[in-house]
């Protein structure tokens, strides 16, 4: 399998389903495993765009409960994609690039979603109508660690107001299960509460599988949780499509494959080992 860029192509799943349009195409050679059922729509720009399409095999569920993968079409962020691919990135210089990714994405994450006041102030020149973020409703970063530290390193910089909740998830290098040894998540969150997962790779897609699901049992639903990940690939992407329909994804850049450790291919190898330089 592989992944085209073309200027004037329409994504289409096995059954000729059109899966999103914009003014950036990606084509893909051999259709990946989490197009064969429908669970997700790609799309590399912000916003889903509808489409009046022929119905796919999946037809129990309406296509505006899909879950949606966004891939912004930004070359800042094509930029630090890149540089946390060489293998030649210091891991000072690899850290500084996740966080950059990591606001990048955030930023494109947040359009038409926080929670805004409006009100009146004077500025030097004369009184006029503003809008501000409304402090009193924080959203949720949810990093999990190691590696989700550093792309979430950034999110007070780009959000006025945050509350981060670290959650510590492994993954058993045999079965590849994974295993929570820590958890800060607040036992309920608030009526409403808007929660971002940060985990760079989303591979086979146990870790942040098991993430959402503690966040959906403190009582968040789908739709008010958003995904941040630097590389994604179809395994992660269907079970999330399945499990978690309407959810919103975010990702760098998506990739073909995930070998038999459950690394991304190519990926950019273990984001926490290469972060934190262990």
């Amino acid at each position: 399998m592989g992944f085209a860029v073309t200027n004037s192509a329409v994504l289409r799943d096995q059954c000729g389903t059109c899966l999103f349009t914009s003014s950036l195409h990606i084509r893909l050679q051999h259709p990946p495993a989490f197009n064969q059922a429908s669970p997700a729509i790609i799309n590399p720009t912000r916003r889903a765009i509808p489409m009046n399409c022929q119905a796919t095999a999946e037809k129990s569920g309406v296509s505006g409960n899909r879950m949606l993968v966004f891939v912004p079409p930004h070359p800042l962020i094509k930029h630090w994609i890149s540089v946390l691919r060489n293998e030649q990135t210091p891991c000072p210089v690899f850290k500084n690039a996740m966080a950059e990714l990591g606001r990048l994405l955030i930023y494109e994450a947040s359009r038409e979603w926080l929670p805004t006041i409006s009100g009146e102030i004077q500025s030097p020149m004369g009184a006029t109508t503003v809008e501000f973020v409304d402090p009193r409703e924080p959203i949720a970063v949810v990093p999990i660690l190691r590696a989700g530290l550093a792309l979430a390193e950034h999110a007070p910089s780009v959000l006025p107001a945050t509350n981060t909740y670290h959650l510590g998830i492994s993954r058993n290098e045999e079965t590849l299960q994974p295993s929570v040894y820590l958890n800060k998540l607040p036992d309920k969150f608030p009526e409403g509460a808007r929660v971002f997962v940060v985990d760079p790779m989303l591979a086979t897609g146990g870790t942040v599988v098991a993430a959402i699901q503690l966040i959906k049992d403190r009582g968040v639903d789908n739709k008010q949780i958003k995904v941040i990940a630097a590389v994604a690939a179809p395994p992660a992407l269907q079970k999330l499509g399945k499990k978690f329909p309407g959810l919103h994804v975010y990702a760098g850049i998506l990739d073909p494959t995930v070998n038999e450790k459950g690394f991304i291919i190519p990926g950019l190898g273990d984001a926490g080992d290469r972060s934190f330089g262990t």
